[in-house]
């Protein structure tokens, strides 16, 4: 394969920027893409919060849910050889698992599951940036099918900085949903990862998100309170492991929404509690600034605006020249793609909030 395949995927990637996508058409455009470059027989994509690396939302081709979901047991409960922080310190950011794998535990188990689902092989390849972990592209090649080498793994690096920005559009291309703002809710899931309770504001919140709605995928709910579970129980005995803290946009729920779990006991066996809010004003502020492509300063000055200071203020708080601190200002607003401080307010508090409140 030579330039013109390349090139037939960057366009094609390109074109898809700024679409709108429900269920899992991502995926599959993805997929269609990237085909003629990397052949495969099924592909997930899954998009990280770029501050705390916990997955917000996903999309899948041709895969079984029912593997995703082994998949995570395998991550958080077993020894996953290419969890996102392996694959990241990997010379190339791509895993390969199949054909000639070390014999560790970890290699031998994430085998099984794969040939459990009729799956052979699979590559992994991180998506990153200088602002963080986006996402993650996993292909699948059926058992009996030539496994992914090392060929496969360079051309898949070659596109990521493609998909990042495909990932970053999908996640700020849309800034609101739709429907009037909610309480938060709390969901309680018990130690099988099943919900055992949940308030009439989480029952608010589980319609208001239900894939009927037409914009999220129909394995969404079980796989997402699955991962979250998981996420919270792992995190309770390795702080070091990614917080189970996401805010997934507008774009994939029809609303901001920021999703935190923490275990009810000490060691993350017993019940967990799932607090879900609308992911507006602080909540967001951390996330926004990634999605947009803030700097450590124009992060400060977003802070400072929302605040409410005006920039004489700002001045003063980061002792910089009021020339500077416009500078900053005129940024923020131009990668936020606002015209002014309202519409930035309005974007992170959205509709709910009246134009000029903290003027």
């Amino acid at each position: 394969m030579g330039v013109v395949d390349i090139d037939r995927v960057a366009r094609c990637l390109r074109a898809a920027t700024g679409e709108h996508f429900v269920r899992d058409e991502l995926a599959t455009l993805v997929s269609e893409a990237i085909g003629p470059w990397v052949p495969h027989d099924a592909l997930r994509l899954f998009g990280m919060n770029p501050v705390t690396g916990a997955v917000s939302y996903g999309f899948l081709h041709g895969i079984s849910p029912d593997l995703i979901q082994a998949q995570l047991f395998d991550s958080y409960l077993r020894d996953d050889p290419f969890s996102p922080a392996d694959v990241g310190r990997l010379r190339t950011p791509v895993g390969l698992l199949g054909g000639h794998d070390r014999e560790t535990p970890g290699h031998v188990r994430a085998r099984q599951t794969l040939a459990a689902h009729g799956a052979g092989c699979e590559a992994r390849l991180l998506l990153r940036d200088g602002q963080g972990f986006w996402g993650l592209l996993a292909l699948l090649r059926g058992a009996g099918c030539r496994n992914f080498d090392r060929d496969d793994a360079d051309r898949l690096a070659g596109i990521a900085p493609l998909l990042v920005d495909l990932l970053r559009t999908y996640a700020t291309g849309q800034p609101w949903g739709d429907g009037e703002p909610l309480p938060p809710g709390v969901v309680i899931v018990g130690p099988d990862h099943r919900v055992r309770s949940l308030t009439p504001e989480a029952r608010a919140w589980m319609q208001a998100i239900d894939p009927v709605r037409g914009r999220a995928p129909e394995w969404m709910p079980a796989v997402s309170m699955l991962e979250v579970s998981l996420a919270a129980r792992r995190h309770a005995v390795d702080p070091g492991a990614p917080r189970p803290v996401s805010v997934s946009p507008a774009a994939f729920l029809g609303r901001r929404v920021s999703v935190h779990a923490q275990p009810l006991d000490e060691y993350g066996e017993g019940d967990v509690a799932v607090v879900f809010h609308e992911a507006t004003g602080t909540l967001v502020l951390p996330t926004f600034a990634a999605w947009h492509g803030l700097t450590a300063r124009e992060r400060q000055v977003l802070q400072f605006l929302y605040s409410g200071e005006a920039p004489k203020q700002i001045a003063r708080g980061l002792d910089l020249s009021l020339h500077t601190v416009n500078t900053y200002v005129r940024a923020v607003f131009r990668k936020s793609g606002v015209s002014g401080r309202d519409e930035l307010l309005a974007v992170l508090d959205g509709p709910g909030r009246a134009a000029g409140d903290q003027a």
